[in-house]
């Protein structure tokens, strides 16, 4: 028996039906991925450190949905996620001065022009990598693959700009998730899209109330 396989086996019990919703047979690790992927966002948007743990739990949900559905590159995503979110927890607690909280802010523009030279030829090497695997939608899932580890960089780092990159991993995501047959996802996708426009929103008016933050580098 292959890795692959014994994977799927352990991951069976997360993608037991409970119910059709149009042509989307939802499954455990779909219905529990809806719940603690909008808790986490929710969590985001009101700028709660409890959004990582709770994320965590979302990732290893999104594994075995991602994983039974041959979207290799999100379902890997869900491994650097869950690694990201345990440093992002650390530093929001205490990546600030002295170990404190981590102050919200800006990215600086040295961290947005590497963020974006970088979006193009990283896309381009994974979707080779994932034609090769036979990946169900090589590009696209390379796409936001991309955009959503840049995504959560800035989010460790708590910069406003982090909401321009989710929401345009989650303009993607919608479609690609639909064409699937993931109905129950895509709908958790347009509820996150809604959530970052709140939480852009939200941050924006916080930062304002503070017009003397300085923009935040991405330390190594």
């Amino acid at each position: 028996m292959s890795v692959a396989d014994t994977l799927s086996g352990l991951l069976a019990p997360l993608n037991h039906q409970l119910f059709l919703l149009g042509r989307d047979a939802v499954t455990t690790a779909e219905l529990l991925g809806f719940a603690t992927g909008a808790v986490c966002v929710w969590l985001c948007v009101r700028a709660s450190s409890w959004n990582f743990p709770v994320g965590i739990a979302n990732n290893l949900f999104f594994f075995a949905l991602f994983w039974s559905a041959r979207l290799y590159a999100d379902a890997a995503l869900q491994i650097v996620f869950l690694l990201l979110a345990a440093h992002g927890w650390y530093r929001w607690l205490r990546g600030g001065e002295h170990r404190t909280g981590r102050p919200m802010g800006h990215a600086s523009p040295a961290t947005l022009l590497v963020l974006g030279v970088l979006l193009v030829p990283a896309t381009w090497a994974l979707t080779l990598l994932l034609t090769r695997v036979h990946d169900s939608a090589p590009f696209w899932d390379a796409l936001t693959t991309v955009l959503s580890l840049a995504a959560q960089w800035l989010l460790n780092a708590k910069q406003l700009e982090t909401w321009y990159f989710w929401i345009a991993a989650d303009l993607v995501y919608i479609p690609l998730y639909a064409a699937r047959g993931l109905v129950l996802t895509a709908v958790v996708y347009v509820l996150f899209l809604a959530l970052c426009g709140i939480g852009l929103r939200g941050w924006h008016r916080e930062l304002a109330a503070r017009p003397l933050a300085a923009p935040v580098g991405v330390p190594a």
